[in-house]
């Protein structure tokens, strides 16, 4: 697993502007701005969930902080 970070980290400039070439070739222009559309819904979509996980973990915890303080 290790070796595929170490491939990630050797790629420089120029290896970067051959990749984007590739896929402005083979998707088009007009499909780029759609894949980005859909990659930012689903990253928010993704935070959006992992705060609402976050706030049912810390839901108990505060109901317990509660019931210690009143007693």
């Amino acid at each position: 697993m290790s070796t595929v970070f170490v491939f990630i980290g050797s790629i420089g400039g120029w290896e970067w502007l051959i990749i984007g070439l590739f896929i402005l070739i083979f998707f088009g222009a007009g499909k780029i701005p759609e894949f980005a559309r859909g990659l930012g819904k689903g990253i928010r979509e993704f935070k959006d969930a992992m705060k609402d996980v976050k706030k049912e973990v810390d839901a108990p915890e505060k109901e317990v902080n509660k019931l210690e303080d009143g007693k």
